[in-house]
């Protein structure tokens, strides 16, 4: 019992696989991926400080560390099963957050029960934090799908991971969502191979939606 019980689950993470039942060429954790998406997030955010932004940095990497913690409850959801509907959406988010809370009302001491409690409740919120969390975390689905379908993966899940986290991106208004357009997909597409030409033309389609 107590705070060991939570570094001890954190080790789960690395044994909860995302996107699961599908075929993959590469496996990704919760573990990883919630290290990619800090990542994701410092870089996302260092651009809206760059055009005037100011970022809660201690909030933005707790969001982003954190922001699955209640997957070692639940597992890894598909997505589309996660957003099938808005009803559905909100009724998995109860059962994490009220998972996690007696979680943490168990094994914290009183005097960090109540800033354990907001370090691992949702992330994404209306702050500038919580919105940059949501879109590194779709950049990531970005990466892992575009990532099987260059590999030659033919299912079409990663085609339609691919098209929802890009849709999603794009409904965003940052400018890190400008910049991520911009550069960082527009480098992605710039290789010549066979497999790229056809990930183009899906993205162009996407984009033309």
């Amino acid at each position: 019992m107590g705070i060991h019980v939570y570094l001890q689950s954190l080790s789960k993470l690395e044994r909860i696989y995302r996107a699961p039942g599908e075929f993959k060429f590469e496996q990704h954790n919760v573990a990883a991926h919630s290290f990619k998406v800090a990542q994701y997030a410092q870089l996302l955010a260092t651009v809206e400080e760059q055009n005037g932004t100011t970022i809660d940095w201690k909030s933005l990497y707790e969001k982003a560390l954190n922001h699955d913690y209640s997957e070692v409850f639940i597992g890894d959801i598909k997505t589309p099963v996660k957003y099938a509907t808005p009803e559905l959406r909100e009724m998995l988010a109860q059962v994490e957050e009220g998972m996690a809370k007696k979680f943490i009302e168990a094994e914290f001491p009183p005097d960090l029960l109540p800033i354990y409690l907001e370090k691992l409740k949702e992330g994404k919120d209306e702050t500038i934090e919580g919105r940059i969390l949501a879109v590194a975390d779709k950049m990531d689905q970005v990466y892992e799908a575009y990532n099987e379908i260059e590999k030659g993966n033919t299912e079409n899940v990663y085609r339609e991971m691919y098209k929802e986290a890009l849709l999603a991106i794009r409904k965003t208004d940052l400018h890190c969502v400008s910049y991520f357009f911009k550069h960082i997909l527009a480098e992605m597409l710039e290789d010549n191979s066979e497999t790229t030409e056809g990930i183009r033309k899906i993205t162009e389609k996407i984009l033309n939606q």
